[in-house]
């Protein structure tokens, strides 16, 4: 069978390597190919991984195998095996371009330079199944009638959600529909125009005397309010499930004080098992009353171990005032702080954490705060299941993301 480990002996142009892979995409051996990936999709996992179309071009020259991730992302390239999937998917286009196998566990290289603008440090050595270029690559937007992160959308734009960040684990079902998509369009592909501009665009992460930041454009500080339904039935949501979480495993969970008449779907906070009505005085009474207003906590015996903000509303500005206030009052506290927000708010939060005022925090807060998508969380409890009361608080580490700049 034709070989399709296709890294030449000198470095290629991203033009000649697409061509080449192209044309053993289209040999005798393809429907074979294609056959055993189909039969294989059952047993393994698929996975996103985000390119600009500047990293795919350094991707594509430097030999197409090794993709990497941001050091932030390390607790979850964890979970991915060899003979799992990576779907390929460029930001600034919103188009899938190819399919990767992933032929190693994950490991760390900080010394082999294939990216020039950041360095994803977390890599796994890959093979390329299937290929596209720009113009036919498939629009993410063809197959809204296919893919469930549309059709389970709670507003038009929140689709968007799961494509700010990788790497991000794909419901079986849609990853069958785009790799099937991708592979009929290297035997039938059609031409899309694209825009330049958007295919080489860099990240908004600039350098400071206090190190990487980000600056939102002016239209990115406009507040428009999502409807005012929406924002208390999903901040409710998540509030009950954190609460629920710690209470099912064990500790004691406390409600932000003027939360505590709350309800989600019909059932009072207050019933919630092992509820606190008081914290531990360990603090003085500024520091306390600051914490008494955050939206969950996890506490072990008298020591609160984890903050919850939940943050639905476009500013994203309130609960992170709180933990800066609460970072600025004790600085060498030790509880673990989380923000959890939608999915399509993630560049959103990360260019709020990432501000000068919160990074010039000591400690900075982009490096101690961690975000928690509303889908990840929503997921990882219906995977837990009866499990979840052999559980450490510390697995939730696993689904959290750094706060530093991200890739996408």
């Amino acid at each position: 069978m034709t070989s399709y480990g296709l890294i030449p002996t000198t470095s290629p142009t991203s033009n000649q390597y697409l061509e080449t892979f192209i044309e053993l995409q289209q040999d005798k051996c393809y429907n074979h190919l294609k056959l055993n990936i189909t039969s294989r999709m059952m047993d393994r996992k698929c996975w996103l991984d985000l390119f600009t179309g500047k990293t795919w071009e350094e991707f594509l020259r430097n030999g197409a195998n090794v993709s990497g991730f941001k050091e932030r992302r390390r607790n979850i390239a964890r979970r991915i095996h060899p003979g799992d999937y990576l779907i390929c998917y460029l930001t600034g286009l919103s188009r899938f371009i190819g399919v990767l196998e992933v032929l190693s566990e994950s490991y760390f290289d900080t010394e082999t330079r294939i990216w020039e603008d950041q360095l994803f440090p977390v890599r796994f050595k890959v093979k390329l199944i299937y290929i596209l270029d720009a113009k036919t690559a498939i629009p993410v937007h063809s197959l809204k009638d296919r893919l469930s992160i549309f059709k389970d959308a709670k507003t038009p734009k929140s689709w968007s959600g799961f494509f700010r960040g990788s790497p991000v684990q794909f419901n079986p079902k849609d990853a069958e529909a785009i790799i099937e998509a991708i592979r009929e369009a290297t035997v039938n592909p059609i031409k899309r125009e694209f825009d330049e501009r958007q295919y080489w665009r860099r990240p908004k992460i600039y350098e400071s005397t206090v190190g990487e930041v980000t600056v939102p454009d002016e239209e990115e500080v406009a507040t428009e309010e999502p409807e005012a339904e929406f924002i208390k039935t999903t901040h409710e949501e998540m509030q009950w499930l954190l609460l629920k979480l710690g209470s099912d495993m064990g500790l004691d969970v406390w409600v932000a004080r003027n939360d505590r008449n709350r309800e989600y779907d019909g059932v009072p906070f207050n019933t919630i098992p092992n509820l606190r009505r008081e914290l531990p005085r360990q603090f003085d009474e500024a520091t306390n009353r600051t914490i008494e207003l955050i939206d969950v906590l996890w506490l072990q015996k008298e020591a609160i171990i984890a903050a919850f903000e939940v943050e639905h509303t476009s500013s994203i500005y309130s609960g992170l005032l709180r933990m800066s206030d609460l970072i600025s009052m004790q600085p060498n506290i030790k509880i673990s702080l989380y923000i959890v927000a939608p999915d399509d708010r993630s560049d959103k939060v990360i260019a709020e954490v990432n501000r000068p005022t919160f990074a010039r925090l000591n400690p900075p807060l982009p490096k101690i705060y961690r975000f928690i998508p509303y889908s990840q969380l929503k997921r990882e409890i219906e995977q837990i299941g009866y499990r979840v009361r052999y559980m450490k608080p510390q697995f939730i580490d696993g689904i959290a993301e750094s706060c530093e700049p991200d890739e996408a």
